[in-house]
């Protein structure tokens, strides 16, 4: 078998990577696709249009909707919520206004996504954060609004300040603060 449906789960896409796990009273729609190795849990509903990547952790009570594209290695915890429409109105449809998360990015339980944000790379949200501007690289951001509250290396490790804007991780990695966030050296 390439890929794991339980019975009570409804998955009308065919776009299933290899090792994948689809867990009970899931309901994913056809334009949905879905990498490889990811996992999928209990009473998770996903929109059409929706890209996940490889190695994605999607924990129970998660909606997802269209224009969130979720990169490899995400990791999204117990009901979290996206928002796809920056002004919504019962019965006025507009074009979905994308969400990005990017590769290895972790989303703390409970916390809320708004429409058009990015979440960087190996960023890290606290549980109940409301996230309502973009999020730079290695960041840990929580609160509402969700704020900087440190750095993060690639395990989750908050990194500490050695000198002018470089930091280091408990492995000794090291790390440069710029415009957009840590990048390793």
């Amino acid at each position: 078998m390439e890929y794991y449906v339980h019975p009570s789960a409804i998955v009308d896409t065919k776009k299933i990577g290899k090792n994948s796990r689809i867990w009970a009273f899931v309901h994913i729609l056809s334009e949905v696709e879905i990498g490889e190795n990811c996992n999928i849990c209990d009473h998770c509903f996903i929109e059409q249009k929706v890209e996940i990547g490889n190695d994605v952790t999607i924990k129970s009570g998660i909606y997802i909707w269209e224009g969130v594209k979720l990169e490899d290695n995400v990791f999204l915890g117990p009901n979290v919520v996206f928002t796809n429409d920056a002004r919504p109105r019962s019965k006025q449809y507009i074009e979905s206004v994308p969400i990005l998360i990017k590769k290895g990015a972790s989303i703390g339980a409970n916390s809320t996504v708004l429409a058009g944000v990015v979440v960087g790379e190996y960023a890290m949200t606290g549980i109940g954060s409301v996230i309502t501007k973009d999020v730079p690289n290695h960041a840990l951001v929580y609160g509402n609004p969700a704020k900087i509250k440190g750095w993060v290396d690639k395990e989750g490790n908050k990194l500490s300040l050695l000198e002018n804007n470089i930091y280091q991780s408990q492995n000794g990695s090291k790390f440069i603060l710029t415009e957009k966030g840590m990048q390793e050296l």
